[in-house]
């Protein structure tokens, strides 16, 4: 009886939630295979019509294939040495080590909490492939392609997996608490200002400041800003790793500071240009989901109102104002949308995470003030560390394929055809 008893007992505490851990559950599995997908959908179909409708119609097709050239990059990147990097053993808590090179000792039977690790693996290697590609908004109809490749597996490398592995991977900004949901600093703060230093580094566009830039399909562009929203469900939501009621929250504030972000943008270039456009509507949907990315598994819906919000008004102003001020060529604007304000989506993340949501994450408005001191640390740190190190990269890339940018012809002429030998369009007469 008593050998029974024991039994049962061990029975009922492998169902507990303290021993859930220890074994795949199908439902998270199943959620996060999803959110994977509608993550890969980011990169090759979202983002490369977003950008690729905002450049010039001569560039359009180079556009989309440096974008799909960085997400086919960092899926091979990512399985040899990236993943160790960012989540192997730390080092320091700086870097992974070099355990997992090609995904050694990671196999079907292996568990990262409720999922399988192979399954964690892939959903981290999409976050990278479009963290790099989000980048490329800031140097589009002048870069060589070859440099593109080289800056990507390097920037990838030396800049992506450190920063990864700080908030996820068990490093120093996770030790200090910082809060970082689904990529405000890995992702959006990183990028943005990757994009900066590159923007700089390889000089403005011809013409530049001199002639009308007109995008090529502003069509485009709001279907890719569609089809990004739809995607980041996966991205936020999915970064709970569960399908819980944080996963439900995450998703649905997600949704509401996009709403949010595009009726802000849309309200402040209404006054201030006397029309709303449809290029400012779906910039707005993207500088919401940009701010809410860091909190969306921290806040709840009166936040997500005032993150959008702001982000939409910020993302504006930063477009229409800052990079006229600064004088500076991001050419689709990532530093404007994607930096600043994923710098805000973090401080606001300090501001109004709330334990209610999360148990123990805890900003301002709930009793923690110190939240507010270690996001920003954050916010700098990776700002420095991203600046310094992309632009060692560039320096590397520039000696490795001898310069950065494309002949003056090349560019006069356009990428698709210079490059690629390709047109976007045929249309016959």
């Amino acid at each position: 009886m008593k050998k029974v008893l024991n039994a049962l007992l061990l029975l009922l505490l492998s169902a507990a939630p303290a021993f859930a851990g220890q074994q795949v559950d199908s439902g998270d599995t199943a959620w996060v295979i999803v959110a994977t997908a509608l993550v890969m959908m980011m990169t090759p179909a979202g983002l490369a019509l977003f950008y690729g409708g905002m450049s010039r119609y001569k560039n359009l097709l180079n556009t989309l294939a440096m974008t799909f050239v960085a997400y086919c990059l960092a899926s091979v990147i990512w399985v040899v040495w990236g993943y160790s990097l960012a989540f192997g053993p730390s080092v320091g808590k700086i870097v992974g080590g070099l355990d997992y090179l090609f995904l050694a000792g990671i196999g079907p039977e292996s568990i990262s909490g409720t999922i399988p690790t192979l399954v964690f693996v892939v959903f981290q290697m999409t976050f990278a492939a479009i963290t790099v590609s989000l980048v490329l908004g800031a140097i589009v109809d002048r870069m060589k392609f070859s440099a593109w490749i080289v800056f990507t597996v390097l920037w990838l490398t030396v800049v992506y997996s450190p920063v990864a592995h700080w908030v996820w991977g068990g490093g120093w900004m996770h030790a200090m608490g910082a809060l970082d949901f689904a990529g405000g600093n890995v992702v959006h703060i990183n990028a943005g200002v990757a994009g900066l230093v590159l923007s700089m580094m390889v000089g403005k566009r011809l013409g530049y400041g001199k002639e009308a830039m007109f995008p090529s399909s502003i069509t485009l562009t709001a279907l890719g800003a569609a089809l990004l929203w739809f995607g980041w469900f996966g991205f936020n939501a999915g970064s709970q790793l569960a399908a819980d009621g944080v996963a439900a929250s995450a998703f649905m504030v997600t949704n509401t500071s996009a709403a949010m972000g595009a009726l802000a943008w849309m309200f402040a270039e209404w006054f201030a240009k006397d029309r709303p456009t449809v290029l400012g509507i779906a910039s707005g949907v993207v500088a919401g989901l940009v701010a809410i990315t860091p909190a969306a598994g921290y806040v709840n819906l009166p936040a997500a109102l005032v993150i959008g919000a702001v982000a939409g008004m910020l993302g504006f102003y930063s477009v229409a104002r800052l990079k006229q001020k600064l004088g500076y060529d991001d050419s689709l604007d990532a530093f404007g949308v994607h930096g600043v304000c994923g710098m805000w989506g973090a401080l606001a993340t300090g501001i109004f995470a709330n334990p209610a949501i999360t148990e123990g994450a805890a900003g301002l408005l709930y009793g923690n003030p110190m939240q507010v001191v270690i996001q920003v640390v954050s916010i700098v740190a990776t700002i420095a560390f991203s600046a310094a190190a992309t632009f060692v990269v560039v320096m590397v890339t520039r000696a490795v394929t001898r310069g950065l940018r494309v002949e003056a012809d090349s560019e006069i002429t356009g990428l698709d055809n210079a490059i690629h030998g390709e047109r976007a369009f045929e249309i016959a007469g």
